[in-house]
């Protein structure tokens, strides 16, 4: 369960998030919409333990993020423009990613791979990835250790009509599976597919829940 109680931020005198409370129940996915600069992201950087300056409290499974615990090692995310190191290939950066917990195989990764369209036999480097086969490769990392809870940042940028489909459908078998979802993104269309409920942001603050 994610709990998000009355946060407020403020960056260089600028109110990014202004006493935010949601409430997220486990098995649940819920749906951030709002213009850009509303406060969608930075909301998400604070449920995911990288930004930690804010007032209130944000509770991950019952642990306050930034007192309990920095992050909780039970999310899989994807932020903004997913970074990976651009010399090394797909399956090189998922190794590297996973070889930190050391609790999944290389038939895993190979198997998340495979399931967003990526061949973990391909040599390309990931510098020569096109934005979509970067979102692809965020998504397979995120899934590929099993979290049970997903935040997820514009994840179907740069993706073709057949591969968001796809990506739809594999964040709805994840819901399914009993994960936690925030998901934020700019088409109408992926958030009702995937999304019990939604939050519209503006300026930092709630407007519609």
């Amino acid at each position: 369960m994610i709990e998000v109680n009355n946060v407020s931020l403020t960056i260089k005198k600028y109110n990014v998030l202004n006493n935010i409370s949601i409430k997220v129940n486990d098995g649940e996915a819920i749906g951030l919409v709002g213009g850009n600069g509303s406060g969608k992201t930075m909301l998400m950087k604070c449920i995911c333990g990288f930004n930690t300056m804010f007032s209130g409290e944000i509770k991950v499974n019952g642990k306050a993020i930034g007192k309990d615990a920095e992050f909780s090692p039970e999310t899989g995310f994807i932020i903004e423009t997913p970074g990976f190191i651009p010399y090394m290939n797909g399956y090189e950066n998922l190794k590297v990613l996973a070889d930190i917990r050391k609790n999944i195989s290389k038939d895993t990764i190979r198997e998340y791979m495979e399931l967003v369209g990526l061949n973990p036999d391909d040599k390309k480097s990931v510098k020569k990835y096109s934005l979509g086969m970067r979102q692809r490769l965020g998504l397979a990392q995120a899934l590929m250790e099993n979290p049970s809870m997903l935040i997820l940042d514009e994840p179907f940028n740069g993706l073709d009509k057949e591969m968001v489909m796809k990506m739809r459908e594999i964040l709805v078998a994840e819901k399914k599976k009993g994960k936690t979802i925030i998901l934020c993104s700019h088409n109408q269309q992926d958030i009702d597919y995937v999304c019990d409920r939604i939050y519209e942001i503006d300026g930092g603050r709630i407007v519609v829940s």
